[in-house]
């Protein structure tokens, strides 16, 4: 990988636009497995828990399935965008062809890039999907599409991020399992997708105030129905300070080439 100072990705000569090609490339051509089995994954938990949880109100005037719709779609778009980088990485090392794409006059921030602008990509398209097929039971309400676009970006940015990270740091598939299922998973279930944290006793709900996804999810959800757990300002703000915090250490990892150089 290329040191130095980070070059712009669109300059003439840059490999950016042929690994954005190739990272989009893959999962488009396994996409009933990358987005057909995620959008019936978000299906099936609408089926159960819209059917457990009928005629439940949340915030006093939503109906639960109103509610539980943009918290799956979101729910999608961060998991499919972690899946991307994570499991591109992490095949490309255990093949052994990652050293084509080090061998490649690509800067770190080229490399970084590709990765995220494919994952975000992903992400939106499996979140589209979900909620394309969810509006057969009930279209929520659109109010602001500016904070939907916005919390969707920043959080499949973010989980593109921690993908990338992951890939990085595990060397096979067992540890990557580990992160995804032990981190992931639980910091995504318990992050207000299925429930409003004012439904918790307060010491959870502390708790879930120390949870990055749970500010995701309240903040794009905020973007149908105008109404939140907390302002969407205030998630933004936590948002956006996240994700340059994870952007810095994929970056600084890409520089340094920890795990893939050696």
């Amino acid at each position: 990988m290329k040191h130095g100072l980070s070059r712009p990705p669109l300059e003439y000569g840059s490999g950016f636009p042929t690994l954005l090609r190739k990272e989009v490339l893959r999962f488009y051509k396994v996409g009933f497995q990358t987005v057909a089995a995620p959008v019936l994954t978000a299906v099936l938990y609408l089926m159960i828990f819209g059917h457990v949880l009928e005629g439940r109100e949340v915030y006093g005037r939503l109906s639960y399935t109103a509610f539980l719709i943009p918290g799956l779609v979101m729910m999608s778009v961060l998991q499919n965008a972690f899946a991307n980088t994570s499991s591109s990485l992490i095949q490309s090392k255990v093949t052994g062809n990652l050293v084509f794409v080090l061998l490649a006059p690509l800067s770190h921030f080229e490399f970084y890039a590709a990765y995220i602008l494919a994952a975000v990509f992903r992400g939106v398209v499996v979140g589209f999907g979900v909620l394309l097929i969810t509006s057969w039971y009930g279209l929520p309400a659109i109010d602001y599409p500016l904070w939907i676009l916005t919390f969707a970006f920043f959080g499949a940015a973010i989980l593109g991020s921690l993908g990338l990270i992951a890939g990085i740091w595990a060397d096979k598939y067992d540890q990557l399992a580990a992160f995804q299922n032990f981190v992931i998973m639980p910091a995504t279930m318990l992050s207000g997708v299925f429930y409003s944290i004012h439904s918790l006793p307060p010491a959870w709900q502390v708790v879930s105030h120390f949870n990055p996804f749970f500010y995701m999810i309240d903040g794009f959800r905020y973007g149908f129905f105008g109404v939140s757990d907390i302002s969407p300002w205030n998630s933004l703000a936590i948002v956006v300070c996240f994700f340059i915090v994870v952007s810095v250490i994929a970056l600084r990892l890409l520089q340094k080439g920890y795990k893939l150089r050696h």
